[in-house]
């Protein structure tokens, strides 16, 4: 989707430039994979707003960059865009895929014991729309309760967000991409892109909170938590963020209040892991009639002001001091580190939990058990980076291209094969003689 006209048509001259790697957000990638880890290990019952941010820091960086290449180009290249979200994403979630479905298969054959029938049965069936980016549908239609996920055998359960994320990756484009002709076609009545891309996402954000209120089953809120319909708003949210206007006003406010932007970022950091220590799950108050919406908006000003420091920073260092507690906290190295990582750790982190979680050690402390699931989620996420994602995204020409498309086509026919040809277990013969 290009246009022909020139970009200064679409762009002012005075367009907002942003850094293209923030190390803070690393740190809240850090910190969001952490409380979905504690989460999943029992150790927080609210960890699980993690992924929220992560929807609030997606929305941010695609945004910003659907917006910038619309400003440069005057369109939205889905190809281009499309290429480079699969060779990001695509090859850990295919080497995940792969890796749990013949691991439950082989273990449930050899008689593992948190392996039975009905987990190779969920793993090949959900693993098909895991592929086909649907699988928060799926589990919905087959009314899979995602608070019950701790006493389930849905090895790909967690991918509901993946999903959701995919979702928007192919809507999103279109939306800014039409907004961007728009702009060109009509601009002295529709105005500059990012003014129309502001108003559309905060728009379609509150149409989203009012799906989720209308649509709330307060016995189970599965349905409004992991509907892509009723999540859109945190995604929206973070790409309000990411438009022109958004980030000048959070320019200016670094620049006119140093002390007062060094305090708001250690005030909503605290504020926000604070609330998700606080979150007792489905039964807090107001969490899904607007708690959830409140705590996107959170995300999405820290990590305005995140960037708009590290804009300020990398233009004019004068003062830039007063920003180092606050911001070196975002930039430890173990936090960003693991934000890093934590595409693959989210990936890996819930089947290496379900399927080392029996057999039971009644003698293992339940906080020995949560460090080796760690433990050993972190290592697989370390390898699956640097032996596949890093490799793909940045150095394999074959990688890239008709070649690249040609090797995701064969890819996925290899894993449509695997959903249909490995066998579920029969049922067990039933013992008449024992009757």
């Amino acid at each position: 989707m290009r246009s022909s006209h020139p970009a200064s048509s679409v762009r002012p001259p005075g367009a907002v430039h942003t850094p293209s790697h923030i190390p803070a957000l690393d740190g809240l990638r850090g910190l969001a994979v952490s409380g979905v880890l504690l989460f999943h290990t029992g150790n927080m019952p609210g960890g699980f707003l993690g992924v929220d941010l992560f929807f609030v820091l997606s929305g941010f960086l695609i945004t910003g960059l659907l917006l910038s290449e619309a400003g440069a180009a005057g369109g939205i290249s889905l190809v281009s865009f499309w290429g480079r979200r699969l060779r990001r994403l695509f090859p850990a979630l295919a080497l995940v895929l792969v890796v749990v479905t013949v691991a439950v298969w082989t273990l449930q054959r050899f008689g593992y014991p948190v392996t039975d029938r009905g987990m190779v049965s969920t793993t090949l069936a959900d693993g098909l729309w895991v592929q086909l980016n649907l699988v928060n549908w799926h589990l919905l239609a087959q009314d899979a309760s995602y608070w019950d996920a701790l006493g389930q055998s849905r090895v790909f359960e967690h991918l509901w967000s993946i999903a959701v994320e995919e979702q928007f990756y192919v809507v999103w484009p279109f939306v800014i991409g039409a907004v961007a002709w728009a702009v060109e076609r009509f601009r002295r009545r529709v105005g500059h892109v990012d003014v129309a891309v502001l108003t559309f996402a905060i728009a379609v954000s509150a149409g989203s909170l009012v799906l989720m209120v209308a649509l709330l089953d307060p016995a189970d809120p599965t349905r409004v938590y992991t509907g892509t319909d009723t999540r859109a708003f945190s995604l929206l949210l973070g790409a309000a963020a990411a438009t022109a206007p958004a980030r000048r006003a959070f320019q200016h406010i670094v620049r006119s209040c140093r002390g007062a932007t060094t305090w708001a970022i250690g005030i909503l950091t605290v504020g926000i892991l604070t609330f998700w220590v606080l979150t007792e799950g489905t039964s807090t108050l107001g969490l899904f009639t607007g708690g959830l919406f409140a705590h996107a908006i959170s995300c999405a000003i820290l990590i305005g002001l995140c960037a708009a420091v590290t804009t300020v920073q990398t233009q004019n260092t004068a003062g830039s001091d007063r920003f180092l507690l606050p911001m070196r906290m975002l930039q430890a190295k173990p936090l960003t580190r693991l934000g890093e990582i934590s595409y693959s750790l989210y990936l890996w982190h819930w089947p290496v939990i379900v399927l080392f979680s029996v057999p039971e050690h009644p003698e293992l402390p339940h906080w020995l058990h949560s460090a080796i699931v760690i433990g050993i989620s972190v290592a697989f996420a370390v390898a699956s980076k640097h032996l596949v994602e890093d490799p793909i995204r940045f150095r394999m020409r074959w990688a890239r291209g008709r070649a690249g498309l040609i090797m995701f086509l064969v890819a996925s026919a290899a894993l449509l094969v695997m959903w249909f040809a490995l066998p579920t277990p029969s049922e067990p013969p039933i013992d008449t003689g024992a009757l």
